[in-house]
């Protein structure tokens, strides 16, 4: 990386109070032709980070409407090459926003780790989140990302103890990826007790930005939760707007995230005083 977009984001929301809106769709979905729209949306919306879900055929960490999308992406044949060309063509339109490609080790390990971590870097990615390749696992891609610039963002859940949370730190960077709820995305929601326990765990643990997600689906969830995090994860809610309205989903989804955006500028003091 020529530059950490990651940190670079994340500073800028801290200077200004407010958590950032990390927001996940996934490429191709309904087609990869629609996915530029979809993903300008959201950043026209507010949103500081972007998750572009790579497609998979056994998501196991995802819930009806995630499975759904990586679905009717692969029904419309996308490819690796195309979530690749997706990423490039989103960083010329983009030169700012963080990019992070969240999905599965069979799809990013297909061709090796080093051949996705090149196709990473030269797609101008920022951080890979690799949803079953355990701490423990790390040499299947860790080095290979690192090698390339590309953050690893790992993830700790409800049940990552203080005996485990070393190892999921180790060789983590970007943020830290907060799994709100112990099961899959978009089906429950965690108590905000729980969630602001757990984030406080964590920065005891690490100077890594804390982002909380899994069940975030309103803009008050997310408000709520952005007053103790850096960094709030909302996909599940866009994934079914873009489900609900396919190809013509792209003005809807930037209203939501606006709406998600503005709740966590209202947590801003340098909002509050703009509004007044």
């Amino acid at each position: 990386m020529t530059a950490d977009r990651l940190a670079t984001r994340f500073a800028a929301c801290k200077s200004r109070s407010r958590a950032a809106l990390i927001t996940f769709v996934t490429a191709g979905d309904p087609t990869a032709a629609d996915t530029p729209a979809i993903l300008d949306a959201l950043v026209e919306g507010g949103a500081d980070i972007i998750e572009l879900g790579m497609p998979f055929t056994d998501p196991m960490a995802d819930g009806p409407a995630i499975e759904l999308a990586n679905l009717r992406s692969l029904g419309s044949g996308t490819k690796t090459k195309d979530i690749f060309a997706l990423a490039a063509a989103f960083r010329v339109r983009h030169p700012d926003i963080p990019l992070v490609l969240m999905g599965y080790a069979n799809t990013m390990l297909a061709r090796g780790p080093d051949w996705f971590a090149d196709q990473c870097k030269a797609a101008g990615v920022d951080g890979v989140i690799c949803v079953d390749v355990p701490p423990e696992e790390d040499a299947e891609i860790g080095p290979a990302l690192r090698a390339a610039g590309i953050h690893l963002i790992r993830l700790a859940t409800p049940t990552t103890d203080a005996a485990r949370l070393p190892a999921v730190l180790n060789g983590a960077s970007g943020f830290l990826y907060h799994v709100a709820v112990a099961g899959i995305t978009g089906k429950q929601q965690a108590a905000q007790a729980a969630v602001e326990q757990a984030v406080a765990k964590l920065k005891a643990a690490t100077d890594l930005p804390i982002a909380v997600g899994f069940g975030v689906r309103s803009a008050d969830q997310a408000a709520a939760i952005g007053r103790v995090a850096d960094g709030v994860v909302v996909g599940s809610a866009i994934v079914d707007i873009i489900g609900s309205h396919g190809n013509a989903a792209a003005p809807f989804v930037k209203d939501f995230v606006a709406a998600l955006r503005d709740a966590l500028n209202a947590n801003s003091p340098h909002f509050r005083e703009t509004a007044a």
